[in-house]
């Protein structure tokens, strides 16, 4: 029986975008050329496949049940192709989109770029919203190249490596009446705070933190973004508790100061996840290194 390869990842575009119109987006097709592939598609494997609904399209069981097969055969295929690549950084030319969380755009990001200038200038990097889930994100369908945050319940079609770990500290104004060069416990709880409420999971993480070493914060303002939390404190009597390494960069400020948190509130993790169809991609593969080495560099400064 003959069949045209070119259909597959038309299958796989519709199965995980749920949509024609996002699936003819992500493959560079129009939605009647979509239309017709899905029709032929329907012929050769002799079931409707997907049914349409009113937000979208869902597969029908016989898709469900064969998707795992072709998307595994598809992956294989990649590497097939792929592995036979040279790739050469200096003169790479290629885009990829990246989810970080905010965390990871403000300590890692930076240190990323000016690596890429110095060794594959032409790599192009785009930034997307981490959201609220991976599914946001764009990983799960690969339309994202990688995502950097707290990558929790991944799932099966993810790679997660684990990057690097941080702790957390608190900021107050340099000159603050009340508090010196630390912060018990009883003053802690008795300032008013600043708080951080980005999307993702990483609120989770503070908040979990706190909870297990019981400590409590009367919340004054929250904010979504770190970049925020500086110029209220520089401004109030109130107080902050940030990942260490941004704490670090917030020293060179004269009118903040950093102090340990009164109690040891652990570690967060940073990770990073990819679709497995990018596993041996030879640019893709290089760039999680160079991204890992960064993690590696950044984090060997941590500390209060």
């Amino acid at each position: 029986m003959k069949y045209d390869l070119n259909l597959l990842p038309v299958f796989v575009a519709l199965m995980e975008e749920r949509s024609v119109t996002r699936a003819a987006n992500r493959l560079g097709m129009t939605q009647p050329a979509l239309s017709n592939a899905l029709g032929r598609l329907r012929d050769t494997l002799r079931d409707p496949l997907f049914i349409r609904e009113r937000y979208g399209i869902r597969p029908t069981p016989r898709a469900e049940e064969i998707a795992p097969t072709i998307e595994a055969a598809l992956a294989r295929l990649d590497e097939v192709v792929v592995h036979q690549q040279d790739f050469d950084p200096t003169h790479a030319e290629r885009q990829f989109l990246i989810a970080p969380n905010s965390y990871a755009e403000l300590i890692l990001m930076p240190a990323l770029v000016a690596r890429l200038r110095a060794q594959a200038p032409g790599i192009r990097l785009r930034m997307t919203p981490f959201g609220n889930d991976l599914a946001e994100t764009g990983v799960i369908s690969g339309t994202t190249a990688m995502v950097l945050g707290r990558i929790v319940d991944p799932p099966d079609n993810l790679v997660v490596q684990h990057l690097m770990d941080d702790g957390l500290a608190c900021i107050v104004r340099s000159d603050h009446p009340d508090v010196d060069r630390a912060i018990s416990r009883e003053r802690y709880e008795s300032l008013k705070h600043v708080n951080v409420l980005p999307p993702g999971r990483i609120r989770a993480g503070v908040f979990q933190a706190l909870g297990k070493r019981n400590l409590k914060r009367d919340v004054a303002v929250s904010v979504t973004h770190f970049l925020a939390v500086p110029e209220m404190i520089a401004v109030t009597d109130y107080c902050a508790t940030l990942p260490i390494l941004i704490c670090r960069g917030l020293e060179r400020d004269p009118r903040l100061k950093v102090l340990p948190a009164p109690v040891d509130l652990g570690t967060f993790p940073v990770e990073l996840a990819w679709h497995v169809r990018y596993r041996n991609d030879p640019a893709h593969r290089w760039l999680r290194a160079a991204l890992i080495d960064t993690a590696r560099s950044v984090s060997g400064t941590s500390g209060v």
